[in-house]
Protein backbone atom coordinates (compact mmCIF):
# COMPACT_ATOMS: atom_id res chain seq x y z
CA UNK A 1 0.00 0.00 0.00
CA UNK A 2 1.13 3.54 -0.76
CA UNK A 3 0.50 6.20 1.42
CA UNK A 4 -0.94 9.73 0.61
CA UNK A 5 1.01 12.16 2.59
CA UNK A 6 0.94 16.02 3.38
CA UNK A 7 3.87 17.97 4.64
CA UNK A 8 2.97 21.00 6.79
CA UNK A 9 5.66 23.09 7.41
CA UNK A 10 8.26 23.04 4.69
CA UNK A 11 11.59 25.56 6.04
CA UNK A 12 14.96 24.04 6.76
CA UNK A 13 14.13 21.48 8.79
CA UNK A 14 11.67 19.83 6.15
CA UNK A 15 14.82 19.42 4.00
CA UNK A 16 15.78 16.20 5.82
CA UNK A 17 12.33 14.52 5.93
CA UNK A 18 12.15 14.93 2.12
CA UNK A 19 15.47 13.76 1.73
CA UNK A 20 14.79 10.78 3.84
CA UNK A 21 11.80 10.17 1.67
CA UNK A 22 13.17 10.26 -1.50
CA UNK A 23 16.53 8.72 -1.23
CA UNK A 24 15.16 5.81 0.80
CA UNK A 25 13.60 3.05 -1.55
CA UNK A 26 11.55 1.45 0.78
CA UNK A 27 10.06 4.93 1.61
CA UNK A 28 9.69 6.12 -2.08
CA UNK A 29 7.72 2.95 -2.93
CA UNK A 30 5.38 3.59 0.47
CA UNK A 31 4.94 7.22 0.34
CA UNK A 32 3.75 9.75 -1.80
CA UNK A 33 3.72 13.52 -0.85
CA UNK A 34 0.74 14.74 -2.57
CA UNK A 35 0.15 18.65 -0.40
CA UNK A 36 2.41 20.97 1.10
CA UNK A 37 1.60 23.62 3.53
CA UNK A 38 3.12 26.41 4.96
CA UNK A 39 2.70 29.89 5.98
CA UNK A 40 4.68 31.56 3.06
CA UNK A 41 3.28 29.84 0.26
CA UNK A 42 6.66 30.65 -1.47
CA UNK A 43 8.33 28.47 0.78
CA UNK A 44 6.26 25.73 -0.42
CA UNK A 45 6.81 26.24 -3.54
CA UNK A 46 10.50 26.34 -3.36
CA UNK A 47 10.46 22.63 -1.37
CA UNK A 48 8.12 21.59 -4.13
CA UNK A 49 10.41 22.34 -6.98
CA UNK A 50 13.68 21.45 -5.27
CA UNK A 51 12.33 17.69 -4.24
CA UNK A 52 10.28 17.46 -7.89
CA UNK A 53 6.89 17.24 -6.29
CA UNK A 54 5.34 19.48 -9.26
CA UNK A 55 1.87 16.89 -8.58
CA UNK A 56 1.36 18.13 -4.87
CA UNK A 57 -1.24 20.01 -3.85
CA UNK A 58 0.36 23.75 -2.19
CA UNK A 59 -1.55 26.05 -0.20
CA UNK A 60 -0.98 28.18 3.16
CA UNK A 61 -4.18 26.57 4.78
CA UNK A 62 -3.75 22.82 6.75
CA UNK A 63 -7.34 21.85 6.45
CA UNK A 64 -7.94 23.09 3.29
CA UNK A 65 -5.11 20.81 1.70
CA UNK A 66 -5.87 17.70 3.89
CA UNK A 67 -9.60 18.11 2.69
CA UNK A 68 -8.17 18.30 -1.26
CA UNK A 69 -5.80 15.44 -1.02
CA UNK A 70 -7.59 13.02 1.45
CA UNK A 71 -4.22 12.38 2.75
CA UNK A 72 -3.48 9.08 5.21
CA UNK A 73 -0.59 11.10 7.01
CA UNK A 74 0.25 14.06 8.19
CA UNK A 75 4.25 15.14 8.66
CA UNK A 76 4.14 17.70 10.92
CA UNK A 77 7.58 20.06 10.82
CA UNK A 78 6.05 23.07 12.18
CA UNK A 79 7.40 25.54 14.91
CA UNK A 80 6.65 24.12 18.58
CA UNK A 81 4.52 27.09 19.19
CA UNK A 82 2.04 25.56 16.42
CA UNK A 83 2.26 22.00 16.92
CA UNK A 84 -0.82 21.18 18.59
CA UNK A 85 -3.16 22.75 16.49
CA UNK A 86 -1.46 21.10 13.24
CA UNK A 87 -1.46 17.74 14.75
CA UNK A 88 -4.93 17.87 15.99
CA UNK A 89 -5.72 19.10 12.57
CA UNK A 90 -3.80 16.01 11.08
CA UNK A 91 -6.15 13.73 13.80
CA UNK A 92 -9.35 15.21 12.63
CA UNK A 93 -9.21 14.28 9.06
CA UNK A 94 -8.25 10.64 9.73
CA UNK A 95 -4.42 10.88 9.07
CA UNK A 96 -1.77 9.24 11.34
CA UNK A 97 0.80 12.35 12.52
CA UNK A 98 4.56 12.17 12.53
CA UNK A 99 5.87 15.46 14.34
CA UNK A 100 9.24 17.27 14.19
CA UNK A 101 10.26 17.25 18.56
CA UNK A 102 9.20 18.70 20.58
CA UNK A 103 6.20 16.82 20.63
CA UNK A 104 4.14 19.76 22.34
CA UNK A 105 4.84 23.72 23.43
CA UNK A 106 3.60 22.29 26.71
CA UNK A 107 2.75 19.01 28.91
CA UNK A 108 -0.08 19.85 28.99
CA UNK A 109 -1.30 20.24 25.42
CA UNK A 110 0.65 17.01 25.03
CA UNK A 111 -1.42 15.30 27.19
CA UNK A 112 -3.98 16.60 25.28
CA UNK A 113 -2.80 15.01 21.89
CA UNK A 114 -2.41 11.86 23.72
CA UNK A 115 -5.83 11.93 24.44
CA UNK A 116 -6.80 13.56 20.79
CA UNK A 117 -5.02 10.10 19.45
CA UNK A 118 -6.37 7.62 21.33
CA UNK A 119 -9.70 8.89 20.66
CA UNK A 120 -8.94 8.69 17.19
CA UNK A 121 -7.52 5.74 16.84
CA UNK A 122 -4.65 7.14 14.56
CA UNK A 123 -1.00 7.05 15.89
CA UNK A 124 1.27 10.39 16.75
CA UNK A 125 4.60 9.60 17.17
CA UNK A 126 7.45 12.31 17.13
CA UNK A 127 10.95 12.06 14.89
CA UNK A 128 14.00 11.37 17.61
CA UNK A 129 16.19 10.87 14.93
CA UNK A 130 19.10 10.78 16.83
CA UNK A 131 17.87 7.75 19.16
CA UNK A 132 18.18 5.98 14.94
CA UNK A 133 22.07 5.98 15.46
CA UNK A 134 24.23 2.95 15.76
CA UNK A 135 26.15 4.73 18.96
CA UNK A 136 22.95 5.09 21.24
CA UNK A 137 21.71 1.46 19.56
CA UNK A 138 25.33 -0.32 20.32
CA UNK A 139 25.68 1.00 23.83
CA UNK A 140 22.09 0.03 24.68
CA UNK A 141 22.85 -3.66 23.51
CA UNK A 142 26.26 -3.06 26.10
CA UNK A 143 23.65 -2.42 28.82
CA UNK A 144 21.15 -4.71 27.89
CA UNK A 145 24.00 -7.62 27.88
CA UNK A 146 25.28 -6.90 31.36
CA UNK A 147 28.54 -5.95 29.92
CA UNK A 148 29.20 -3.41 32.83
CA UNK A 149 27.12 -5.09 34.93
CA UNK A 150 23.95 -3.16 36.92
CA UNK A 151 23.45 -0.18 35.60
CA UNK A 152 24.67 3.11 37.90
CA UNK A 153 24.81 5.86 35.86
CA UNK A 154 25.29 8.34 32.86
CA UNK A 155 26.97 11.56 32.30
CA UNK A 156 27.08 13.66 29.35
CA UNK A 157 28.41 16.77 27.95
CA UNK A 158 27.01 18.96 25.26
CA UNK A 159 29.42 21.79 23.97
CA UNK A 160 28.43 23.49 20.71
CA UNK A 161 28.06 27.11 19.35
CA UNK A 162 25.29 26.88 16.69
CA UNK A 163 24.08 30.37 15.13
CA UNK A 164 21.20 29.58 14.01
CA UNK A 165 19.81 32.90 13.40
CA UNK A 166 15.47 32.64 13.39
CA UNK A 167 12.95 31.83 16.15
CA UNK A 168 15.60 29.62 18.10
CA UNK A 169 17.76 32.56 19.04
CA UNK A 170 14.65 34.36 20.69
CA UNK A 171 13.00 31.17 22.23
CA UNK A 172 12.54 30.99 26.03
CA UNK A 173 14.61 27.71 27.66
CA UNK A 174 16.28 27.37 24.18
CA UNK A 175 18.72 24.35 24.95
CA UNK A 176 16.38 22.79 27.14
CA UNK A 177 13.07 23.26 25.00
CA UNK A 178 14.96 22.69 21.39
CA UNK A 179 17.95 20.52 22.03
CA UNK A 180 18.30 18.71 24.71
CA UNK A 181 14.87 16.15 24.56
CA UNK A 182 17.66 14.77 22.03
CA UNK A 183 20.05 13.56 24.79
CA UNK A 184 17.65 13.07 27.32
CA UNK A 185 15.64 10.75 25.53
CA UNK A 186 18.72 9.15 24.50
CA UNK A 187 19.59 8.50 28.29
CA UNK A 188 16.28 7.19 28.20
CA UNK A 189 16.47 4.65 25.62
CA UNK A 190 19.97 3.36 26.33
CA UNK A 191 19.34 2.95 29.93
CA UNK A 192 15.80 1.47 29.68
CA UNK A 193 14.86 3.37 32.65
CA UNK A 194 12.30 5.76 33.51
CA UNK A 195 12.58 9.24 34.76
CA UNK A 196 11.57 10.16 38.56
CA UNK A 197 12.77 13.27 39.59
CA UNK A 198 15.28 15.87 38.37
CA UNK A 199 17.44 19.34 39.80
CA UNK A 200 18.37 21.79 37.21
CA UNK A 201 20.16 25.32 37.04
CA UNK A 202 19.77 26.92 33.73
CA UNK A 203 21.28 30.23 32.29
CA UNK A 204 22.41 32.32 29.57
CA UNK A 205 26.38 32.93 29.68
CA UNK A 206 27.74 36.14 28.84
CA UNK A 207 28.29 36.58 25.22
CA UNK A 208 25.17 34.36 24.69
CA UNK A 209 23.77 35.23 20.93
CA UNK A 210 20.25 33.61 22.15
CA UNK A 211 17.72 35.40 24.34
CA UNK A 212 17.43 32.98 26.89
CA UNK A 213 18.42 29.55 28.18
CA UNK A 214 21.20 28.66 26.27
CA UNK A 215 23.07 26.65 29.22
CA UNK A 216 21.82 24.21 31.50
CA UNK A 217 23.29 21.61 34.24
CA UNK A 218 20.70 19.07 35.35
CA UNK A 219 21.18 15.59 37.49
CA UNK A 220 17.83 13.31 36.66
CA UNK A 221 17.01 10.83 39.30
CA UNK A 222 15.99 7.33 36.89
CA UNK A 223 14.03 3.95 38.16
CA UNK A 224 16.47 1.52 39.45
CA UNK A 225 18.82 4.13 41.32
CA UNK A 226 20.41 4.89 38.51
CA UNK A 227 21.50 8.56 37.99
CA UNK A 228 21.33 10.92 34.70
CA UNK A 229 23.84 13.93 34.45
CA UNK A 230 23.57 16.75 32.25
CA UNK A 231 25.65 19.37 31.38
CA UNK A 232 25.26 21.63 27.88
CA UNK A 233 25.70 24.50 26.18
CA UNK A 234 24.72 25.92 22.92
CA UNK A 235 26.73 29.11 23.18
CA UNK A 236 30.16 26.93 23.82
CA UNK A 237 32.77 27.83 21.08
CA UNK A 238 36.35 26.72 20.66
CA UNK A 239 36.22 23.08 21.99
CA UNK A 240 32.40 21.62 20.56
CA UNK A 241 31.47 17.77 21.46
CA UNK A 242 29.32 16.11 18.53
CA UNK A 243 25.62 16.69 18.59
CA UNK A 244 24.81 13.35 20.32
CA UNK A 245 27.25 14.63 23.36
CA UNK A 246 30.21 13.04 25.05
CA UNK A 247 28.90 10.23 27.67
CA UNK A 248 30.46 8.51 30.66
CA UNK A 249 28.76 5.42 31.27
CA UNK A 250 29.02 3.45 34.96
CA UNK A 251 28.10 -0.01 35.98
CA UNK A 252 28.97 -2.26 38.51
CA UNK A 253 31.60 -4.07 36.61
CA UNK A 254 33.03 -1.21 34.46
CA UNK A 255 32.42 1.69 32.39
CA UNK A 256 32.17 3.33 28.46
CA UNK A 257 32.99 6.55 27.44
CA UNK A 258 31.85 7.66 23.93
CA UNK A 259 32.77 10.56 22.15
CA UNK A 260 29.56 11.08 20.62
CA UNK A 261 30.98 9.89 17.38
CA UNK A 262 33.23 7.04 16.23
CA UNK A 263 35.19 6.33 19.50
CA UNK A 264 34.51 4.12 22.17
CA UNK A 265 36.40 2.28 24.89
CA UNK A 266 34.48 0.45 27.69
CA UNK A 267 36.92 -1.65 30.22
CA UNK A 268 35.36 -3.89 32.85
CA UNK A 269 36.93 -5.06 36.27
CA UNK A 270 39.45 -8.44 36.12
CA UNK A 271 40.59 -8.99 39.43
CA UNK A 272 39.93 -8.24 42.77
CA UNK A 273 43.39 -7.48 44.01
CA UNK A 274 44.77 -3.95 44.54
CA UNK A 275 44.01 -0.17 45.09
CA UNK A 276 42.65 -0.14 41.97
CA UNK A 277 41.26 -3.13 40.61
CA UNK A 278 43.51 -4.37 37.09
CA UNK A 279 40.70 -4.10 34.06
CA UNK A 280 40.63 -5.02 30.64
CA UNK A 281 38.66 -3.82 27.93
CA UNK A 282 34.97 -5.12 26.99
CA UNK A 283 34.20 -5.06 22.84
CA UNK A 284 31.02 -2.96 22.25
CA UNK A 285 28.23 -4.97 20.45
CA UNK A 286 27.41 -3.72 16.90
CA UNK A 287 24.01 -3.03 16.37
CA UNK A 288 21.46 -5.28 15.99
CA UNK A 289 19.42 -4.19 12.98
CA UNK A 290 21.97 -1.82 10.66
CA UNK A 291 17.80 -0.75 9.79
CA UNK A 292 17.59 1.25 12.64
CA UNK A 293 20.76 3.67 12.28
CA UNK A 294 19.17 5.52 9.17
CA UNK A 295 18.10 8.89 11.45
CA UNK A 296 15.14 10.33 9.54
CA UNK A 297 14.41 7.46 7.44
CA UNK A 298 14.63 5.17 10.07
CA UNK A 299 12.24 7.21 12.46
CA UNK A 300 10.07 6.88 9.48
CA UNK A 301 10.19 3.45 8.23
CA UNK A 302 9.24 2.50 11.79
CA UNK A 303 6.22 4.82 11.62
CA UNK A 304 4.95 3.06 8.63
CA UNK A 305 5.63 -0.36 9.76
CA UNK A 306 3.29 0.10 12.80
CA UNK A 307 0.99 1.46 10.96
CA UNK A 308 0.78 -1.41 8.60
CA UNK A 309 1.16 -4.04 11.59
CA UNK A 310 -1.53 -1.91 13.51
CA UNK A 311 1.06 -1.27 16.33
CA UNK A 312 2.67 1.48 18.28
CA UNK A 313 6.55 2.57 17.04
CA UNK A 314 8.80 3.15 19.21
CA UNK A 315 8.67 7.06 19.09
CA UNK A 316 4.74 6.84 19.75
CA UNK A 317 3.43 10.02 21.44
CA UNK A 318 2.98 7.31 24.76
CA UNK A 319 6.61 6.74 25.09
CA UNK A 320 7.91 10.20 23.74
CA UNK A 321 6.08 12.21 26.38
CA UNK A 322 8.27 10.61 29.17
CA UNK A 323 11.42 12.62 27.57
CA UNK A 324 9.42 15.75 27.14
CA UNK A 325 8.05 15.69 30.78
CA UNK A 326 12.00 15.49 31.46
CA UNK A 327 12.48 18.78 29.67
CA UNK A 328 9.64 20.64 31.29
CA UNK A 329 10.76 18.81 34.48
CA UNK A 330 14.00 20.57 34.11
CA UNK A 331 12.90 24.21 33.02
CA UNK A 332 10.34 23.90 36.03
CA UNK A 333 12.97 23.24 38.47
CA UNK A 334 15.11 25.49 36.90
CA UNK A 335 12.19 28.48 37.38
CA UNK A 336 11.95 27.56 41.01
CA UNK A 337 15.35 26.52 42.08
CA UNK A 338 14.02 22.96 43.63
CA UNK A 339 13.92 19.20 42.76
CA UNK A 340 10.52 18.66 40.79
CA UNK A 341 9.17 15.15 40.62
CA UNK A 342 8.40 13.76 36.86
CA UNK A 343 5.25 12.94 35.94
CA UNK A 344 4.08 12.19 32.61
Amino acid sequence: MTYKAVLCGCGAMAKGWLKALAETPSLKEAVTIVGLVDLDRATAEVRAAEFGLADAVIGTDLVAVLSETKADLLFDIVIPAARRSVVAAGLAHGCHVLSEKPMAASLEEARELRALAEQSGRLHAVVQNRRFISGVRRIRRLIEEGTLGELTGLHCDFFLGPHFGGFREQMDNVLLLDMAIHTFDAARFMSGKDPQAVYCHESNPAGSWYRHGASANAIFEFSDGVVFTYRGSWCAEGAPTSWESAWRITGTKGSLVWDGADRFEANVVAGEDGFFRPIEPAAVPEVASEADTHGHASVIESFISAIRAGTKPETDGSDNIKSLAMVFGAIDSARDRKRVTIAA
